[in-house]
């Protein structure tokens, strides 16, 4: 059943990488929690207690705007295939742009990847797994291509003004950072 760690394991490191998908959870003191699936490698553990995550362009940019107001992260990672497991990384975290040094620091770490428009550094304080069986089994057929196709079809001047117009606010009004 469930165990909590100080840190991440090696064990937990290899589950962590064997996962297509993550999923980040965040809220400030009011409005609404926001759950955002992620994948498209996306994710590195940097330490035992740091993991950085390349955030992607999407329709809106809650994560951001909620970390601006209050620091708080989960990611979870679920097992959809082989042995039944829950993984949650409890923390907190800062999103970074390409204007902050922290950008160059990190996204060496990561495949070019098109829409590319924060880094989040997350410090995780607390581990916590458990069994997963009631999550049901998914067979794993690829990335998307979608978001690869659309940034590209955007181009750096069209995601910019993308992020103004759509990524400046989040739905409940807060500024981005953007």
């Amino acid at each position: 059943m469930g165990k909590k760690y100080d840190a991440i394991n090696e064990r937990l490191v290899d589950f962590i990488i064997q996962q297509h998908i993550f999923f980040v959870a965040t809220a400030a003191a009011d409005g609404r929690v926001n759950l955002s699936p992620k994948g498209m490698d996306s994710l590195r553990i940097t330490s035992p207690n740091q993991v950085v995550w390349l955030n992607l362009t999407g329709s809106g940019n809650e994560t951001a705007a909620h970390l601006l107001a209050n620091d708080r992260m989960t990611l979870m990672f679920c097992a959809f295939e082989g042995e039944p497991k829950i993984l949650r990384l409890y923390g907190h975290a800062r999103a970074y742009t390409e204007d902050d040094p922290e950008w160059d620091a990190h996204i060496g770490r990561f495949p070019s990847l098109p829409g590319a428009r924060q880094i989040i550094l997350m410090n995780v304080d607390l581990v916590q797994t458990s069994c997963g069986f009631g999550v049901p089994l998914f067979d794993y057929r690829g990335d998307r291509e979608n978001l690869r196709e659309w940034a590209g079809k955007k181009g750096e001047a069209g995601l910019r003004a993308y992020w103004k117009e759509r990524n400046s606010r989040s739905l409940d009004g807060k500024p981005t950072g953007f």
